[in-house]
């Protein structure tokens, strides 16, 4: 729990009363490797901080589309239904074993009420999913397959011992022929 609070802390000092007032709404809830944070049609009701673990995102298709990946130390939420209430459309399962920091939308909301830092957290919370997401976007926009390959590789080494190689291929928009074909010429 104290990593959520360095998380905050590396934008803005946090006072002990309102960490102790946001600390006592998180829940701390474990998922094994396969289970579903949420699935699609459902209603998003959690923002969540990944202690330990790596999730995936992915659309319901044939070849189950991975779109992105959320590790330790990230926040995690299908943060569109979080905020407008409606189904989401996209899925996001645990890869191993996770254990997650929540706190529920009407948790959050008394926070933003109760406390001076509540508007601050969630802002900070909302920033950090969207500057992974625009990362992934213009990484998709302007690198090569390899490029994108080698920069996951870079920023998450332990990924290729932890994800199937076929979410791989998928999150950086290539068959999974087409990645071995890169970590052959790589390796």
């Amino acid at each position: 729990m104290e990593e959520i609070r360095k998380y905050f802390e590396k934008s803005v000092s946090m006072s002990d009363r309102d960490w102790e007032l946001f600390s006592e709404k998180l829940i701390r809830q474990k998922f094994s490797k396969k289970q579903f944070l949420i699935k699609s049609r459902e209603t998003e009701n959690y923002l969540s901080f990944i202690e330990k673990g790596t999730v995936r995102f992915f659309l319901d298709r044939d070849d189950d589309f991975t779109f992105s990946f959320s590790f330790a130390g990230e926040f995690v939420s299908a943060y569109d239904s979080f905020l407008t209430r409606k189904p989401c459309i996209y899925n996001i399962q645990a890869l191993e074993e996770t254990i997650l920091w929540r706190i529920s939308h009407e948790d959050l909301r008394t926070i933003y009420a109760e406390t001076e830092i509540g508007n601050t957290i969630g802002r900070l919370a909302s920033e950090g999913l969207y500057l992974e997401n625009l990362k992934r976007e213009i990484s998709l926009l302007t690198e090569t397959a390899e490029q994108r390959y080698l920069n996951l590789f870079s920023e998450q080494p332990h990924i290729v011992k932890q994800i199937p190689l076929k979410y791989i291929a998928s999150y950086i928009g290539i068959t999974p022929q087409a990645l071995s074909r890169i970590r052959r010429q790589i390796f």
